[in-house]
């Protein structure tokens, strides 16, 4: 890869990681952003922590997804999570960790989550915290240059470690959801001496709110609308990121979908499968239908395994949210 294809991915990473906030746009920031699923629906942990014990089993979910494929160097995410309710259903545990890389890039993020939940009448309200760290490595070593004495890319970059800390709220019962995440508290800059320091604003805050339903068509078909939103101070209104999504549900055990991502601007395909009542399968793809076209003809996808262990789960009260 020569510097002018490490440049474009960079540029990729920015267009499609939801979140800058942290960061702020100065050289002297450090941001890993967020990165982009398609089928977070089905893996809620991964955007709010109060998510966690709201399937009421213990959940565990892998995805892997590939971004722009066909292109050198373009990004490969891999997330893996878990949660479940205690037994007394008040509070629920679980544990997510992401690896990523980019061109010569490495990240992982891993955090513990707590959430406790309140039940009200028909429905229950839940809070959630988590706890982690970020992890970023860059081998510049392995790059091909045109210029092999350009002193920046000779050197590898100083592993960053940046703890962080973030919550949310979630708001469910059987016919819709809404939930508000932050997910970091924290922001990271450089220091004269190339050292890392942890800073708090809130104006870079990012909020991640997401909301949905169920209309019931017919005891066979079901249709779930839903949105999420990903906003920042920092970003304002120029980068601030829509999903729309509509899937519908046919005999509780196809899930077939679209969905509509304007920071991107493509379109998802989104099919899952409930092989089980425990079991589901699921493969997205998103297809650049606004500027990313030009980098990328052949599109992003993604595919997730979700098994359920405990009785709570059941063909005769399945859950869609």
């Amino acid at each position: 890869m020569n510097k002018r294809e490490y440049t474009a991915v960079i540029l990729f990473i920015l267009l499609s990681c939801g979140s800058f906030s942290q960061a702020g746009y100065d050289s002297t920031t450090i941001s890993l952003g967020y990165p982009v699923y398609s089928q977070y629906l089905h893996n809620g942990l991964m955007i709010n922590p109060a998510y966690a014990g709201s399937r009421e089993a213990l959940s565990a979910v892998v995805s892997y997804r590939m971004q722009w494929m066909g292109t050198d160097g373009s990004p490969r995410l891999q997330s893996i999570s878990l949660h479940s309710p205690m037994k007394d259903d008040k509070v629920a545990l679980g544990l997510k960790a992401q690896f990523m890389q980019f061109g010569v890039t490495k990240s992982t993020s891993i955090y513990a989550v707590y959430a406790y939940h309140i039940r009200l009448k028909n429905s229950k309200l839940s809070f959630g915290l988590k706890a982690g760290a970020d992890i970023s490595n860059t081998d510049y070593t392995g790059l091909l240059l045109v210029d092999n004495g350009d002193p920046v890319f000779t050197t590898s970059e100083k592993p960053y470690v940046l703890p962080n800390v973030g919550a949310g709220i979630y708001y469910f019962n059987k016919k819709y959801f809404a939930g508000l995440s932050v997910p970091s508290f924290l922001s990271y800059r450089k220091t004269d001496t190339g050292n890392t320091q942890a800073y708090h604003s809130f104006g870079q805050y990012d909020f991640i709110i997401f909301a949905g339903g169920l209309v019931n068509i017919s005891q066979a078909f079901k249709f779930k609308p839903s949105v999420l939103i990903d906003y920042s101070f920092q970003r304002a209104k120029k980068l601030t990121q829509f999903d729309i999504n509509g899937n519908f549900i046919i005999n509780d055990l196809i899930w077939a979908g679209i969905s509509w991502r304007t920071t991107e601007q493509v379109v998802v395909g989104l099919l899952q499968v409930e092989i089980t009542p425990q079991l589901m399968v699921g493969l997205s793809y998103d297809y650049p239908a606004g500027r990313m076209s030009s980098y990328s003809v052949i599109g992003s996808s993604e595919f997730i395994l979700r098994y359920e262990f405990g009785s709570k789960v059941s063909a005769a009260n399945p859950r869609y949210f």
